[in-house]
């Protein structure tokens, strides 16, 4: 089932995408809206509103060879603002200050209850599905006390999309591409992650409670592409979907009066 996340009016809701009536039909019987509503009637949003998007970094393992480095039983962990999230259709927008910024194709594995130390076996249990994200990344301000924080944090630099899907067969089984103006960048599959998404979601749960609507992006393969504005950014995984973003520099400020 694909899952958007809509608002209509001043009610946000999920619903169950019908795709060949081009509607929605609403999830939470509470609202008493039990026929389909045309998408036209309806603004999409961001699939999810998470309190945290956690990051695996270093767990494919084409990417530890492309660094030079040595697969890790625990991947490094880093975190990305709310304020990073956009949804499909949205702009990437490369800051001015940030030099040189990247798009990297990633799985993302949304929480659908709040779970803690949860066992490998267990976490589907805690899935509410899976979507696409792109790890947007400006490189050239990296390193210092913290290497992830300045260049992965900026507004927009997480988009996520273009809905959940909760009828994945295998996560660990998926393929994933990256697309820059229709050109691969990117391409692998998730049998090449160190740390599975099931095992991976254990990991994050020992250390912090995940609660719904949390993310969890599981890393990305070697490769990655370089943005500017005008491209257009399509990350592809088999059995999930499409996320597009057009690529947008930032706007002159405006000055204080």
């Amino acid at each position: 089932m694909k899952v958007l996340r809509v608002r209509r009016g001043r009610t946000t809701f999920y619903g169950q995408l019908l795709l060949e009536e081009a509607a929605v039909r609403c999830l939470d019987r509470s609202l008493g809206l039990p026929d389909p509503i045309p998408l036209a009637e309806l603004q999409v949003l961001p699939p999810v509103s998470p309190s945290k998007v956690v990051c695996a970094a270093g767990n494919f393992r084409s990417r530890l060879r492309e660094l030079g480095r040595d697969p890790s039983d625990a991947p490094m962990l880093f975190l990305k603002p709310p304020s990073a999230v956009i949804g499909s259709g949205q702009g990437i927008v490369l800051p001015r200050a940030a030099g040189r910024v990247e798009a990297f194709a990633e799985l993302a594995i949304v929480i659908g209850r709040t779970c803690r130390n949860v066992a490998p076996e267990n976490v589907l249990r805690c899935l509410f599905g899976y979507s696409c994200a792109n790890d947007v990344t400006a490189g050239e301000l990296g390193g210092g006390d913290e290497p992830f924080g300045r260049p992965k944090g900026f507004d927009t630099f997480a988009p996520i999309g273009p809905w959940i899907e909760t009828a994945v067969a295998d996560p660990s089984d998926l393929g994933l591409r990256l697309r820059i103006n229709g050109r691969v960048v990117q391409a692998e599959s998730t049998r090449d992650m160190v740390v599975g998404p099931l095992a991976l979601v254990s990991f994050v749960s020992s250390i912090m409670t995940l609660l719904p609507g949390d993310v969890v992006l599981s890393g990305s393969p070697a490769g990655g592409g370089v943005l500017s504005p005008g491209d257009e950014v399509r990350v592809e995984i088999d059995e999930v979907g499409v996320l597009i973003n057009p690529a947008q520099a930032e706007a002159e400020a405006a000055p204080l009066q």
